[in-house]
């Protein structure tokens, strides 16, 4: 159980939110967003964000963090922060620090998702933008990439955080061959992370332009690349952001098979909302249904991206208020 107020926190690799959710039944209220470059760990971040509030102090927190929980001490994938829950339940005088994967309150979050808060992928033939009461599946490619699902057992929904960023990728047709023989590795490896995400777009757009011109592309930056490929101006980066929505299908497809989504898939991150032109056209369905023998199957399963902003907050405040529904993954801390 959760001592309110509660203290819920959304930690990536470039962004540091938090929001208070203030007694039990209440909402996420967020209280700051910081760069998480601009300070050294993330008590500090925290400090500065509570100076500005003058509400209650916390008295628990729920940290969502962008990396694998595999200890007391939990180093972000793509950031230098530590996350520890005793020294953060320590700093603030907690008596609970829970930290778990970033996935785990979107995808707890996605549960009571209202409609409205969804932007459909479709055309579904059910014509809804929900599946059935089966299996979830929430994703994201964002600063990384982030794949969690939620399953139903008895009165429990089970939350399963992946790791599925880090599988090996390959081309599947002769035009994505020549492709690859220009990605950058990472360690000798093509990941998912390395190309369905922000950097992945970038080294998406450097191969491709290598591949079209014979030379090195000049500037790769992800946000330039995304508009210049949404508007056209730059044919390069509108067959890179074309085929980053076509593989971003493909992905979204093999998890949702490999966990029998058949509730729905829905797509975080901050690039999705931003290329939802470019997933509207038709690749990214395609890509995903084109699972033979399972394709009607998969036709029936409804695709949507998530277009709240801050999505983790409505999950967060969710897992602090109805612990007892959920069971998920994650550091624990007590106060003795």
């Amino acid at each position: 159980m959760f001592e309110f107020p509660v203290l819920v926190g959304d930690i990536g690799g470039t962004n540091a939110r938090f929001a208070l959710v203030p007694e039990a039944g209440a909402g996420a209220e967020i209280v700051g967003h910081v760069p998480t470059n601009a300070f050294p760990d993330p008590s500090a971040a925290i400090s500065s964000v509570l100076e500005k509030y003058d509400g209650p102090a916390p008295r628990s927190t729920i940290l969502a963090v962008a990396a694998r929980i595999d200890g007391p001490a939990v180093r972000l994938t793509n950031a230098n922060w530590i996350i520890e829950g005793a020294r953060i339940g320590g700093d603030f005088g907690l008596s609970r620090a829970v930290v778990v994967n970033d996935y785990v309150p979107v995808a707890a979050g996605a549960v009571d998702i209202a409609p409205t808060d969804l932007t459909p992928i479709g055309p579904y033939r059910d014509g809804g933008l929900k599946g059935d009461q089966g299996t979830r599946l929430v994703l994201g490619p964002g600063t990384g990439f982030g794949a969690a699902a939620v399953i139903a057992y008895a009165d429990h929904l089970a939350i399963v955080s992946t790791e599925a960023g880090h599988v090996d990728f390959g081309p599947a047709d002769a035009a994505e061959e020549e492709i690859w023989r220009h990605v950058e590795r990472i360690e000798g490896r093509v990941t998912v992370e390395a190309l369905l995400s922000g950097p992945g777009l970038a080294r998406l757009y450097k191969a491709i332009h290598l591949a079209r011109t014979g030379r090195e592309a000049a500037d790769a930056e992800p946000a330039k690349v995304t508009d210049t490929g949404i508007d056209g101006s730059d044919p390069v980066a509108a067959e890179a952001v074309t085929l980053f929505a076509k593989l971003l299908g493909r992905v979204c497809g093999d998890l949702a098979l490999t966990f029998l989504a058949t509730g729905g898939v829905y797509i975080g991150g901050g690039i999705a909302p931003r290329i939802l032109p470019i997933l509207k056209k038709g690749d990214f369905r395609r890509s995903f249904e084109h699972k033979p023998p399972f394709v009607t199957q998969m036709e029936a399963i409804p695709t949507s991206v998530i277009s709240v902003q801050d999505p983790a907050f409505s999950g967060l405040a969710a897992l602090a208020n109805r612990p007892e529904v959920f069971v998920y993954h994650g550091q624990v801390w007590t106060k003795d």
